[in-house]
């Protein structure tokens, strides 16, 4: 069977979490479907030993300015359609075969419009729209995403699987404390210190963290600070006000985007990781904190308990008493910070890429095998 992958999102330079579910997700896909062929799209030329190519696996870089997808994309496949096409960043091409599957990653969109453009959630809704009618299968990162598609548009729960996205093996913890302190050095940082990781954007619930950070360092003494690492998002500017208008001065470290080499030391230097989202597709930064050993403090809304377990202290992110309390907790027991990353060190062997692949492989040869009966 020929498989036809969207590929495009797995070449940008500075990956979060849709890109870097591109490129793992995929370098897996070829790996373990040794039977197929594959034929990779890129829009751009990628970099050389990005995605290894065998002799199963062709790449087609199809340049083009603007709507590459629905354009560009839409024409290769009304010419030279794959068998089964895979798109893993969220939208199909107007014009695809109807063997096509796609990955939703997440609808935060109807949950916390806000925090989109008006242009951003017409076309997000739009496209989630166009999915539900057209796809022959779709797969989501979590059973809370498959829920609130089956719920908000009424998707037969049989079209929809869900596979659990995986953890970057380069993601380690970094014993070499030199390494990790000279890394922090580098941002700004000095122990101990909170560590937040993600795009820096109203629906991450920043400011409230940003409030308990503060009402923390009235209630404890020595030396603590809260490092935000990630690119500015849509509507940054609010978020670095507040911090701002706390007076916390250098207590507060605000990196930008970290380079992937930067984020194992980065993780592996913090106390504690708090991810107080108002709402996660997925939320990879948890297993990512969790692979580096570190004890993690999360929300308790979407994806967030699913991916956790009983791996993370678990707080309302509407409530800063509450995110007070758990981040308190967490730093004060330092009992409950080794069980904590002992719990996460064995819920992370649970995420994969190469389980996530093998599950997006087989909704591929089910739909390719129904789709060829059927014919």
């Amino acid at each position: 069977m020929l498989i036809g992958v969207d590929a495009s999102r797995a070449t940008v330079a500075q990956r979060t979490g849709t890109e870097a579910y591109s490129l793992h997700a995929v370098r897996q896909l070829i790996a373990v479907g040794a039977a197929h062929r594959f034929r990779l799209y890129f829009n751009t030329p990628p970099v050389a030993g990005l995605i290894p190519l065998g002799e199963n696996c062709e790449s087609r870089v199809i340049p083009f300015p603007c709507l590459w997808t629905h354009l560009r994309l839409s024409a290769e496949m009304s010419l030279h359609a794959p068998d089964v096409l895979w798109v893993p960043s969220h939208v199909l091409p107007l014009v695809h075969p109807r063997r096509s599957i796609v990955t939703v990653h997440d609808l935060g969109h109807r949950y916390w419009p806000g925090a989109h453009t008006a242009r951003q959630r017409w076309y997000l809704e739009w496209s989630a729209r166009y999915h539900a009618r057209t796809a022959a299968h779709m797969i989501a990162d979590s059973q809370a995403t498959r829920d609130d598609l089956v719920r908000i548009y009424g998707i037969e729960p049989t079209r929809i699987t869900v596979a659990y996205l995986g953890v970057d093996s380069a993601l380690q913890r970094v014993e070499d404390a030199t390494q990790v302190e000279r890394t922090c050095r580098g941002y700004g940082i000095s122990y101990p210190y909170l560590l937040y990781v993600g795009t820096l954007q109203p629906r991450k619930n920043l400011v409230r963290l940003l409030e308990a950070f503060a009402e923390l360092r009235r209630l404890t003494s020595g030396p603590l600070q809260l490092v935000l690492a990630g690119r500015m998002g849509w509507q940054y500017q609010g978020i670095l006000a507040r911090a701002q208008g706390l007076g916390l001065g250098q207590d507060i470290v605000v990196t930008g985007y970290v380079p992937e080499v930067d984020l194992p030391a980065l993780y592996s230097g913090a106390t504690l990781f708090v991810l107080p989202s108002l709402y996660e597709g997925f939320a990879m930064p948890v297993l990512e904190a969790m692979a580096c050993g570190v004890p993690v403090a999360c929300s308790n809304v979407s994806s967030l308990p699913e991916v956790a377990g009983d791996a993370a202290l678990l707080f309302d992110p509407r409530s800063v008493d509450g995110m007070v309390a758990a981040i308190r907790c967490g730093l004060e027991d330092a009992e409950l910070r080794a069980t904590l990353t002992e719990r996460g060190r064995k819920r992370v062997q649970h995420f994969t890429w190469e389980r996530c692949a093998r599950q997006v492989l087989n909704v591929l040869e089910q739909v390719g095998r129904k789709e060829q009966v059927a014919c």
